[in-house]
């Protein structure tokens, strides 16, 4: 007669429900709303409710990246809707090896699956799986709801499992002396690359933030914004008169207006198509004009008059401090193409005190937004051709750790063409 010792059996049932855990939770659901539509951004609709719908073109693929650190075999499956009887032809490509399947419908409210069986991950790094549609033109795919993914290859891998879709945001901050009174704040920057919604920020600070924006293929900006006092979020209708900034003067062809939903304030923006890997340049100044207020100027080398040209002018109150908190940064502003790479180089920092000495800044600290954390891994900074670079997106292996500090090569040499008149100070 056997005997059965209760504690080893407890114990021996709780190790099987473990592993039985393990292996449900080894899969990994990654939503339809994180993917991205090639060749056309703009291509389905993508939404966290519904995932991607509207997709009824097989010119198009939705594709989701991963980076993968260990290889091995990997099985995908697609969670989708069909009307009932409804059949779609799907393929799937992920390492160079495609799969193709045949699903049909059960019905609105009943999601089917697509089982694409094994795939093997030869090698560890970002892949991309590219779904793609077999139907004829007009035949929706159906109504996508996830990718599930199981198996050896995906012990530690990584996806952004959130609905932003954005490349983390990418920032730069110059640091400068304690005590000193900055006047001005100059800085280079050049675009590597171009993707529409990418904002450039050459010169920020505790007010504000100049720079360079790809609205769309057709449009690009030079934009300078100052924040009013006060603490408002969003509805610019709620700022008292006493904490507006007020426009004292602008350029010829600057537009000039309201901002919201990032703080409040004072914007303006010319319509400029400046043009990728072209050095632009920046110049923003501060004037306290006494402990209430100080004036904020931006002034842009515009390339065609081959001249300093004011952009905008504003007068800030409950200021009556100089410049502080000096940054650059990269922002990728809308999320349907944050799958593509975004890359500038900013160079050539200067400062000038209050007392009229010019100080280079060579040295900068990374840091980037939440999104940075943990979802998007793909963000960069560095040293290239002597200037420090902005990189995010494109889901390029590797990453810089946040706080991380490099120093440019000093370049000596104050740009011999920044005339006092347009500084408003003597040099």
């Amino acid at each position: 007669m056997s005997v059965i010792h209760l504690p080893r059996l407890v114990a021996r049932i709780l190790a099987l429900s473990l592993c039985a855990s393990s292996a449900v939770a080894a899969e990994l659901r990654v939503p339809a709303f994180t993917a991205y539509t090639l060749p056309d951004a703009n291509g389905t609709d993508i939404s966290e409710h519904s995932g991607v719908t509207r997709w009824a073109d097989p010119a198009l693929s939705v594709n989701w990246y991963g980076a993968f650190k260990q290889t091995g075999e990997l099985t995908a499956k697609l969670t989708l809707r069909l009307p009932k009887d409804a059949e779609s032809k799907l393929k799937l490509t992920v390492a160079g090896q495609s799969r193709e399947v045949s699903v049909k419908g059960g019905g609105k409210d009943a999601p089917v699956t697509a089982n694409f069986g094994i795939f093997s991950i030869a090698k560890a790094g970002y892949h991309r799986f590219a779904l793609e549609s077999l139907n004829a033109k007009g035949q929706s795919a159906g109504d996508l709801d996830a990718l599930l993914l199981d198996g050896p290859a995906l012990a530690d891998a990584h996806f952004n499992l959130k609905e932003r879709r954005n490349a983390a945001s990418v920032h730069l901050a110059y640091p400068v002396a304690r005590g000193t009174n900055v006047a001005a704040f100059y800085c280079e920057v050049t675009a590597v690359e171009d993707p529409v919604t990418t904002f450039y920020m050459a010169c920020g600070w505790h007010r504000g933030y100049f720079g360079m924006q790809v609205n769309s293929p057709t449009e690009r900006r030079i934009i300078f914004s100052v924040w009013d006092s006060g603490g408002e979020t969003t509805d610019r209708k709620k700022v008292n008169d006493e904490n507006r900034v007020r426009l004292l003067g602008k350029g010829e062809g600057v537009y000039t207006g309201d901002f919201g939903n990032e703080g409040t304030g004072g914007h303006s923006h010319l319509k400029y198509l400046w043009k990728t890997g072209e050095k632009q340049r920046f110049i923003v100044t501060a004037q306290p004009t006494n402990e209430t207020f100080t004036v904020f100027s931006g002034y842009y080398f515009h390339p065609d008059k081959q001249a300093w040209f004011l952009i905008s002018s504003w007068r800030a109150p409950k200021e009556g401090g100089w410049l502080r908190g000096l940054h650059s940064f990269s922002e990728n502003f809308w999320g349907n193409n944050g799958h593509v790479q975004r890359k500038a180089l900013y160079g050539n920092q200067w400062i000038r005190t209050e007392t009229g000495e010019w100080v280079e800044l060579t040295t900068a600290t990374f840091s980037h937004d939440p999104t940075g954390r943990g979802d998007r891994l793909d963000r960069f900074m560095g040293v290239e051709t002597g200037q420090f670079f902005l990189s995010h997106g494109g889901f390029v292996e590797g990453f810089t750790k946040f706080g991380e500090k490099f120093t440019r090569p000093p370049l000596g040499k104050l740009p011999s063409d920044l005339p006092a008149e347009i500084l408003g100070m003597a040099k």
